[in-house]
């Protein structure tokens, strides 16, 4: 009897397991198929034949679209994205100019939350390009932000709700400073820097903004704020200072509007007329016709549009020229979402060297820097594929600063546009201590060691002048390898770089007057001249992501490896809640990548403030 019950349980077991087994191998069949598809996306949509291209821009404005596990999971259900692709919108523009089967483009910018400078001239001459084709824009959004606002200016009409308004306020820079709350927590920083310009460890050991500070904020500041505010002006035809004048007079124009920020908003001929979305439906139908199914204006929207032909590349040309996006803080190792990895980057650099189909290179940088050593790694790889024969181009978006140069800066040509923040050539050294505040909490530290340096660095002993000189050392060494290094990449002379360096952050414009910077232009720009110099330019080519390397499995999994591992990092709570705290705030601490091996970072604190208060 025991025998038959003890063989009864042992056989449930057995159909248990191996139903949960069948469940889960279903389970994870089912997640793969759900991704691939959400990657793949739906059928290609058709494009019909007079209808306007609905341009939606949404969320934030990125080089390239991450594969993350919320995005997917978006893609899946059907959310709206939190980034937009800015290679796809400029393609979505640029091939409808020329495409007989669109009438019109409409923009709508509602939805747009974040862009840099130089990335709003991008797609606003990709606007441009389409005007220039005869073909009508129009421009609406309930309420326009000063982003959004740039964009629309370029359309042959701008319409707004006449509930809505436009927000232009300027560019500024805001920052938190820590020196008394560290005080007072028994938080140490040690701070090593050289440059007197370099302002991104200000926060760690000041109050305030110091004075060399403020006068570098407020020369790329007032150099952006000058091309954008000429850019508009001129699109609107209104005289130089309109846009000044109309923030400086906001309070007394406003009343006497009676608060009607609309009305002022037309008054001041920024806008040409108020409409509900009603009325612009049935003003754009009336160009294009009425879709029967939806009853609205017959229109594609840009993604479909770009799916619809051909995607962001096409196959009919076998000739390449590849493509890398270095976007965000520069780390050590591999990539993960929001951070560059070295490795990464250099392991695609030389997959692209490798490749005979691919004839040259172009890098599209948009990024503050990080570590040094992560910059040297990307350096090394793109000076190696030069020296191979192999013609590499650095486009630079918005911020290519600091460690962002510092990767680039061996390229055969630079390009940036006059808004592109770059520069910021130093080197600083950022150690937290948390001796004192140990102390107070009554937790005590001691240790033998077999040398006086032995564990000098760590955060729960005292720095001693012996280790705070040998860091100061290593950074100077750095900073010195890092002037050394762009003379050489620039052919000029190491004063001379020393001259400009210091930490100084340039726009585009002037870099290029101090031969930080070959070239003017985009992305497009660039590789038409990645291709020129690889003999390709009376011959037809392609630009193409270069991938990094890895399995498809690989490829698929990472997304969701990189959230197990996010989930089980191991940082102080104290770091974790700084962390995410200076993240809301726009703060530049960015605690989860400083792990560079000689704790030297070249790194700009310009990057949160294009994703905070600037633009």
């Amino acid at each position: 009897m025991v025998a038959v019950v003890k063989r009864f349980f042992s056989t449930l077991w057995y159909l248990i397991v191996v139903v949960w087994r069948v469940l889960f191998a279903a389970f994870v069949l089912s997640l793969l198929v759900m991704v691939l598809l959400a990657i793949k996306g739906p059928p290609a949509p058709e494009v019909g034949n007079e209808v306007a291209l609905l341009w939606a821009p949404q969320g934030s404005v990125v080089e390239t679209s991450e594969l993350a596990p919320d995005a997917l999971i978006r893609r899946i259900i059907g959310g709206k994205p939190q980034q937009t692709s800015l290679r796809g919108l400029v393609t979505a523009l640029r091939r409808g100019a020329s495409d007989p089967r669109i009438s019109m483009a409409v923009l709508k910018l509602d939805d747009l939350a974040q862009a840099g400078m130089a990335q709003l001239q991008e797609l606003g001459s990709a606007i441009s390009e389409f005007r220039a084709s005869g073909k009508k824009v129009i421009a609406y959004a309930q309420s326009y932000t000063q982003q959004q606002y740039y964009l629309a200016a370029l359309a042959n009409k701008v319409y707004l709700d006449p509930m809505g308004g436009v927000v232009l306020q300027g560019f500024g820079v805001y920052q938190h400073y820590f020196e008394d709350a560290l005080d007072e927590l028994g938080v140490k920083v040690h701070v090593f820097r050289v440059g007197q310009y370099k302002s991104a460890v200000e926060p760690f050991m000041r109050n305030d903004m110091s004075p060399q500070a403020r006068r570098e904020h407020q020369a790329w500041l007032h150099t952006l704020w000058d091309i954008y505010k000429t850019d508009v002006a001129q699109a609107r035809g209104l005289p130089a200072q309109a846009i000044d004048r109309y923030i400086e007079q906001l309070p007394v124009k406003l009343a006497a509007h009676d608060g009607d920020t609309a009305a002022l908003a037309r008054s001041a001929a920024l806008v040409d007329k108020l409409v509900t979305p009603a009325e612009l439906r049935a003003e754009v139908a009336a160009a294009v016709g009425v879709d029967q199914q939806t009853g609205d204006f017959r229109h594609i929207g840009n993604l479909d549009y770009v799916q619809a032909t051909g995607g962001l590349q096409s196959d009919n040309q076998p000739v390449k020229v590849g493509l890398i996006i270095i976007e965000g803080p520069i780390a050590d190792g591999e990539s993960r979402p929001g951070v560059v990895g070295g490795d990464t980057v250099a392991r695609q650099i030389r997959t692209a060297r490798r490749d005979e189909r691919i004839a040259a290179l172009v890098l599209r940088v948009n990024s503050p820097g990080g570590s040094a050593t992560a910059s040297e790694v990307i350096r090394r790889a793109v000076a190696a594929t030069r020296q191979a024969g192999k013609p590499v181009v650095v486009s630079m978006s918005s911020v290519a600063a600091s460690g962002g140069y510092w990767a680039a800066m061996n390229a055969n040509q630079i390009w940036a546009q006059p808004s592109t923040l770059t520069g910021s050539i130093g080197i600083f050294g950022l150690l937290p201590n948390f001796h004192t505040l140990l102390e107070d909490l009554g937790i005590h530290t001691d240790w033998v060691s077999t040398h006086a340096l032995t564990g000098a660095l760590r955060p729960d002993r005292p720095m001693t002048a012996e280790a705070a000189r040998i860091v100061q050392l290593v950074v100077e060494q750095g900073y010195q390898q890092f002037i050394h290094r762009v003379a050489q990449a620039r052919e000029m002379s190491v004063a001379a770089v020393d001259e400009i360096a210091q930490g100084r952050v340039w726009s585009g414009r002037v870099a290029k007057r101090l031969g930080l910077v070959d070239r003017l232009g985009g992305l497009r720009q660039a590789t038409t001249a990645a291709a020129k110099l690889a003999g390709l330019d009376k011959r037809g080519f392609m630009l193409v992501p270069v991938p990094a390397a890895g399995s498809l499995g690989e490829r698929l999994l990472r997304p969701f490896l990189t959230l197990t591992q996010r989930l089980h990092a191991e940082h102080l709570p104290i770091a974790d809640w700084l962390e995410q705290w200076m993240a809301q705030s726009g703060e530049p601490l960015p605690l989860s990548w400083l792990h560079d091996p000689k704790a030297a970072y070249a790194y700009c604190p310009c990057w949160p403030d294009l994703r905070g208060s600037y633009p």
